[in-house]
């Protein structure tokens, strides 16, 4: 096959970049362009790097086909998209190669060995926010050029309508159905990632098993726009956002709720180091000067996704924690699964959740 492409591939295109165009999920949209492009150029592999407002490489999502046989011996692609949790793992020449796309604003081209890897810039607005990198043993033709600058300025078009969709007006933060479409992506994430470990036993996996989710409320919010009106109300629920957002992790996902609640999903190892993350938060709103407030802290309820309990229970769960923080005193942070232990309150099961 030639490298240029073909003119019988341009219908295929246009339904691809239809697809893409129906998505509602920023992360889904991610998963679909990688999955539009590999093909295009003739490759398995493909990468999504994201970069942070520093520039650093803070998420990688990666896109694999692989031929296999099924029973009746016939050849078939299967694919598999994860999303590499220890950045440490992102090889030097990536790394290097995004920097010179960063410096120059421009695709370019390193020779690893007798392939050539490539990356090409993602902006968001005017700036660099990710790069779309790929490997293979040829350089990219003028008309393959067009297609990729293409399809990235549609995706980077496309993303950025459905991102300012999911946001909060106020605080930027993700919105609430930007949490139903997490709950979807998580929990089949999750249930795949258990599929996989059973066929691929000895196989690191650099997707996220673990997962928290976590309900954080302002205290005494109401007594913050009694004393000083709405106006300062909202300055403090921003600031809190911004807090949030600087001290959670780049991978961690933060959503304003409603009001003064908030919720964050977490990918951690285990509970201890879930448990590190909120308490790091906690104390960082607890030092924080607020104006005109001066102090505020936060009480946070947590709980582990489970792929066996619904999302909307997992979330009950981690409200209930939240309560008990509350009762107990306020700025301090609770686990469902502790407190149980503890005999605070016994396990509910699907039906006896309250929700917000």
């Amino acid at each position: 096959m030639s490298p240029d492409q073909k003119p019988s591939q341009l219908p295929g295109l246009l339904g691809k970049l239809g697809k893409m165009t129906s998505i509602r999920d920023t992360e889904v949209l991610e998963q679909s362009l990688l999955k539009t492009l590999g093909p295009l150029l003739g490759v398995l592999d493909t990468a999504l790097y994201r970069s942070d407002e520093a520039h650093a490489l803070a998420r990688v999502i990666r896109h694999h086909r692989s031929k296999t046989l099924d029973e009746d011996g016939v050849a078939r692609l299967v694919e598999s998209i994860e999303e590499v949790v220890n950045l440490y793992d992102i090889p030097a020449e990536v790394i290097s190669l995004t920097d010179n796309v960063r410096l120059l604003t421009k695709p370019c081209t390193r020779k690893v060995g007798p392939e050539f890897l490539i990356a090409y810039p993602l902006f968001g607005g005017n700036e660099i926010c990710g790069y779309f990198v790929f490997q293979r043993d040829r350089e990219v033709s003028p008309v393959e050029d067009m297609t990729i600058r293409g399809v990235l300025e549609v995706f980077s078009n496309y993303y950025a309508l459905l991102d300012i969709s999911q946001r909060d007006r106020l605080t930027g933060l993700l919105n609430r159905q930007a949490l139903e479409n997490s709950f979807d992506r998580i929990w089949t994430a999750m249930n795949q990632a258990g599929t996989s470990t059973e066929h691929k036993k000895g196989r690191r996996s650099n997707s996220p098993r673990n997962y928290w989710l976590a309900v954080l409320d302002i205290d005494h919010f109401k007594m913050v726009n009694d004393a000083h009106g709405h106006i300062v109300g909202d300055e403090v629920l921003l600031l809190v956002a911004r807090l949030l957002t600087q001290t959670f992790r780049t991978s961690d996902l933060i959503y304003r709720y409603g009001g003064e609640e908030f919720i964050a999903i977490v990918a951690a190892e285990n509970e201890a180091v879930a448990s590190q993350v909120f308490e790091r938060v906690r104390q960082k709103i607890e030092a924080y000067t607020f104006p005109r407030v001066e102090k505020l802290t936060i009480s946070i309820g947590y709980c582990r996704a489970d792929t066996n309990i619904l999302p909307q229970e997992v979330l009950g769960r981690a409200d209930r924690s939240l309560y008990e923080a509350k009762n107990q005193g306020r700025n301090r942070v609770c686990e469902y699964a502790d407190l149980v232990r503890q005999g605070v309150f016994e396990e509910i099961g699907y039906g006896d959740t309250e929700l917000f």
